[in-house]
């Protein structure tokens, strides 16, 4: 049984300001070896399960963040960006399941360092109406393959949002929410054991959770952090200008849903 672990910073026990999560200073080092411990538990816990083989995709930023010399060995990871399908670089239909490891709330929303991929570029994402957060465009991904969600862990804010989209799936609440910035969090030690808890119980019990599907034609609606970027943006020749800062796109599927997604993520840092 293969497992896929997409693995973020934001929802990992401990981290709470954005500094956490960049490259360049003594806590953004402390996070990556928090996020990279997390990510271990999740490994050991999928084994425990049952699962025979581990595929884990860094997809954080700069997805460089995981320490490979501390991973588990018998998982692999893919590191650096950009790679195709970001988030779920590596997933293909042989899969038995995803796991979702430091995951958070989208943008808009009441929880730890909440956004959508792009904090900079993005205010909202919307597919077909459903105002995602990572997790929502993720899962619907790995849906379209075929491939359920078994797990996610981060923070309640996490869970609230996105749990009942996954029927049957896991989650490991590792903090609370106490603003966008701030959080009640379970001790490391304490955060691990939950993880790998939860990652055995998801393995073992794969078979009652279903692939998460979007139906498609797929209709993209991004509001865009700025009428500049917009501007910007509209300047694509498929592009629909819905308002000052929204910008539409089709897709026939979850590919091109995260293919426009990351272009126009790209496309931000112009204007940075």
């Amino acid at each position: 049984m293969k497992i896929f672990i997409s693995a973020d910073i934001e929802g990992v026990a401990g981290v709470v300001t954005p500094q956490q999560g960049t490259p360049g200073n003594t806590e953004y080092e402390r996070a990556r070896r928090l996020m990279t411990e997390e990510v271990n538990a999740a490994i050991v816990g999928a084994f425990e399960g049952g699962a025979t083989e581990v595929l884990v995709n860094d997809s954080h930023g700069p997805m460089t963040n995981l320490l490979p010399e501390l991973l588990d060995p018998r998982a692999e990871v893919i590191l650096g960006r950009p790679k195709p399908t970001y988030m779920c670089a590596g997933l293909d239909a042989s899969y038995a399941g995803v796991f979702f490891t430091g995951y958070h709330a989208g943008a808009g929303r009441n929880g730890i360092l909440s956004h959508t991929v792009n904090g900079f570029a993005f205010s909202a994402i919307r597919v077909n109406g459903i105002d995602c957060a990572e997790a929502t465009l993720y899962g619907a991904y790995s849906g379209s393959l075929g491939v359920p969600v078994l797990l996610l862990t981060g923070d309640d804010q996490l869970k609230a949002q996105c749990a009942p989209l996954f029927p049957g799936a896991e989650m490991a609440v590792v903090k609370t929410a106490l603003s966008q910035r701030a959080a009640r969090a379970l001790s490391p030690a304490n955060a691990r054991a939950a993880i790998q808890a939860a990652a055995a119980r998801a393995v073992r019990n794969a078979g009652g959770c279903r692939p998460y599907v979007i139906p498609g034609p797929h209709r993209l609606e991004l509001d865009l952090s700025s009428v500049t970027l917009a501007d910007l943006v509209s300047g694509i020749p498929v592009s629909e200008r819905v308002a000052p800062r929204t910008v539409a796109f089709a897709a026939n599927d979850m590919a091109g849903v995260v293919g426009w997604i990351g272009a126009v993520g790209a496309m931000s840092a112009l204007l940075r």
